[in-house]
């Protein structure tokens, strides 16, 4: 009997311990987005117990004892977060939303060696930027949400039909290339418009990089590129939608979706629009201060199942764009008129692109992008007709020998141009660019690394150019500091009328001096990362920079000669952009981000000793943003914002009244967004805090808004305007003193969905 009674305290011990450990805990570990996070790291502490989030973000850990338990998260690129749980006897449902860490050193980037790597290991310095980021303060485009990352800067180059480009620490926007998944898809005709209409929904995350990029990218890559990175559609929601609108009467909407087709290909689709139909008039000039917009644009992408995780992918996108300002009573009656001014374009753009691997053993892949923009504007009375097509191919092989990390690639770029100035007057601009280029990714050791390469381009017009580089990167063991040194070549073939809005105006006649050669550049930048680490998993970033570039053959237009023209010439002399950019950001564990930037920088052309600085370009500034995310409430607040320092500004002689420079300026923006469970996002604010427009420092930005034709101007035997009582400053029509946005406070509203499976 007692066998038996032993044998029975053994069976019902062994139950009863089988009945504790039966229970488990289950869930679904997302990103803030509502995205599925795979490959997370569920660990119950102090115990050997654990599981991986799989790549639907779902997670199962079993045969958890009864008892209070803390269960840790972690995941690459995100803030690992913890909780904890009462375990009595109950299987348990716990999801878990893990915050992005927006500095992490682990994110894979692709734009510093046209390869993917982790930001890490480029021995290119590439800043990233996901779509969080942007979401803290939303926009109806990329161009404008690019106002608060460090040394960059929107700049505006026109008072009324508010076109602009992007500035890379102080280099306009013809030196920077904008790219769509690594493809190059916009030249100068285009640098704002190939940044308005992308949809934000379908955008994962936007990498720069500042300096020349020429060795890989050619030309246009001379003072850094901008790659929009869009979301793979294995990894995009079902649905999802963004839309927003402010107290001034601005409606944006982007949606998106994705459909799988079979079991061999995904397909993404996004439609973005915005509409802006509401003339305001807050500084009494009778123009418009903000430019009344209506777009469209259509993006699709494939993604193609292949053997071997070989890549196939096709991309296109369409916008359509009418945009107009000018006089309060101006409407289409009046387009290319001489009654009442306005400045009306039109926009028509298309874009094709994709890669394919090579079915073999070889890395080999091809990529293609062709682009056709056609334009239709007028700005007061002056045409303004274009017409450009880019087709674009390359190969590139990447091959791996021993310690060596070998791209080489062979490229062909064709550029078709014209319009109806003296640009193009004779026949159209036709450009034959084919090139080369080769590049060796050293791995001296665990802790250094360094990369040489070489471009060479024939450029149909201009003949051979040749674009070397190197760069050395060290980390330290813990690879929590990271050194970089880079030496770099680059050049850029100007095109005037895709580039300087002053020139399209009416306002002043271009006079070219002399043939203009292409410009060409040698940058040296010194980048130091360090990161700190703490015990409860929040992470501290500095990130320094110092940068020098020096230019030849530099093209600065002269607006100061003669007041009614625009005079370009090769600068007989030298310029010079140089300076120091400073990033801090932190990641705590109780839902506070903070990034903060500054740069100090010196953009200069010197000419017969003579040194100028360089007009429309501040010597410092600095953006912020801030947010802080209630977990329990699911309620995120962001502060964001940018702060410039004067800069110069064109004047149309020693009589006008407005100030020769710009004041300290700044935009700042608050926003608050409540999560919910169901995929849904309500976010609202307001937007320009200070409320802040150009308009107040000064006592017009139009000059002679009362006389857009210069009707009632007089002019002496050369050809300049004379002081009259009706104009005693001596001025004519023009409307390029502009440094800002003219847009005061204004409320937003709006929500987003995702939709996962």
């Amino acid at each position: 009997m007692k066998i038996i009674r032993n044998g029975l305290l053994m069976v019902c011990s062994m139950l009863y311990t089988s009945v504790l450990l039966a229970q488990s805990i289950s869930g679904k570990i997302t990103n803030e987005d509502g995205e599925p996070i795979a490959g997370a790291s569920i660990q119950i502490h102090k115990t050997t117990l654990g599981a991986s989030s799989d790549a639907e973000g779902q997670y199962a850990v079993k045969n958890i004892a009864n008892g209070t338990w803390t269960v840790r998260v972690k995941a690459i690129g995100y803030i690992n977060t913890e909780a904890k749980l009462t375990i009595t006897g109950k299987d348990q449902n716990k999801d878990f939303v893990l915050a992005s860490n927006s500095s992490s050193l682990d994110e894979v980037v692709v734009s510093g060696t046209m390869k993917e790597v982790s930001k890490l290991d480029s021995p290119v310095p590439v800043e990233v930027y996901t779509s969080r980021f942007f979401k803290a303060n939303p926009t109806p485009s990329i161009f404008e949400s690019l106002q608060n990352i460090n040394g960059v800067r929107p700049q505006l180059n026109c008072n009324i039909c508010n076109t602009g480009d992007i500035h890379i620490n102080g280099l306009e926007g013809p030196y920077t290339m904008v790219m769509i998944d690594g493809m190059p898809i916009v030249s100068g005709l285009s640098t704002v418009y190939g940044l308005s209409g992308i949809p934000q929904s379908l955008i994962d995350r936007v990498e720069i990089v500042k300096g020349p990029a020429s060795t890989l990218y050619g030309s246009e890559a001379v003072g850094g590129l901008i790659n929009i990175i869009t979301k793979n559609p294995k990894n995009a929601p079902l649905l999802s939608a963004d839309v927003f609108g402010t107290t001034w009467g601005e409606i944006n909407a982007d949606i998106a979706g994705k459909f799988n087709v079979g079991k061999s290909a995904q397909s993404l689709i996004g439609v973005s629009t915005f509409n802006y139909a509401n003339p305001i008039d807050n500084n009494h000039d009778n123009f418009t201060d903000v430019t009344l917009q209506s777009r469209v644009s259509v993006f699709n992408k494939w993604n193609f199942n292949r053997k071997d995780n070989k890549v196939f992918s096709l991309a296109g996108r369409y916008v359509y764009e009418d945009r107009w300002g000018g006089e309060m009573n101006w409407s289409k009656k009046y387009r290319g008129g001489s009654d009442v001014y306005g400045e009306s374009i039109y926009t028509k753009r298309w874009e094709f692109f994709g890669t394919y691997d090579l079915p073999i053993k070889e890395k080999v892949s091809i990529m293609f992008s062709v682009n056709g923009h056609n334009q239709n504007s007028y700005y007061g009375n002056q045409s303004f007709m274009a017409d450009q097509y880019i087709g674009f191919l390359q190969t590139t092989w990447n091959k791996t020998i021993k310690n060596h990390d070998i791209l080489t690639g062979v490229a062909y770029r064709y550029t078709y141009y014209n319009d109806n100035t003296v640009a193009t007057e004779l026949e159209a601009s036709k450009i034959s660019l084919p090139g080369l280029f080769v590049q060796d990714e050293i791995s001296l050791n665990e802790q250094n690394k360094l990369l040489v390469g070489a471009r060479y381009d024939y450029n149909s017009l201009h003949g051979s150019i040749l674009t070397p580089r190197i760069n050395y990167k060290w980390n330290s063991k813990d690879k929590s500091d990271v050194l970089r040194l880079g030496i770099g070549n680059g050049y850029r073939v100007a095109n005037i009328f895709t580039e300087d809005h002053a020139a399209l105006t009416g306002a002043r006649k271009v006079i070219f001096e002399e043939d203009l050669n292409p410009e060409t550049s040698w940058n040296a930048n010194l980048n130091y990362v360090k990161k700190f680490y703490s015990s409860g998993g929040s992470v501290f970033g500095l990130d320094a920079t110092a940068f020098y570039t020096y230019f030849n053959n530099k093209i600065i237009p002269d607006y100061e000669t003669n007041v009614n023209e625009i005079r370009y010439s090769n600068l007989d002399g030298h310029a010079v952009s140089k300076g120091l950019t400073l990033n801090a950001d932190a990641s705590l564990t109780n839902g506070l981000k903070i990034l903060i930037g500054a740069t100090l920088m010196d953009v200069y052309s010197e000419e017969k000793g003579e040194k100028i600085e360089q007009m429309l370009t501040e010597k410092f500034m600095g953006t912020w943003s801030i947010g802080y995310t209630i977990r329990h409430l699911g309620i995120t607040v962001d502060y964001t914002g940018n702060l410039y320092g004067p800069m110069r500004l064109p004047l149309l002689g020693d009589l006008d009244p407005r100030p020769s420079k710009s004041p300290w300026w700044s935009i700042q923006n608050i926003q608050l967004t409540k999560a919910f469970s169901n995929g849904i996002e309500i976010f609202g604010g307001v937007k320009n805090l200070l409320n802040w427009t150009p308009g107040k420092n000064a006592a017009f930005l139009i000059a002679r808004a009362e006389d857009p034709f210069d009707k009632n101007v007089q002019w002496d035997s050369s050809g300049n305007p004379i002081p009259t009582p009706d104009n005693p400053y001596a001025l004519t029509f023009d409307p390029n003193y502009v440094y800002a946005p003219n847009q005061g406070i204004r409320g937003f509203l709006g929500f987003r969905y995702n939709l996962f499976k």
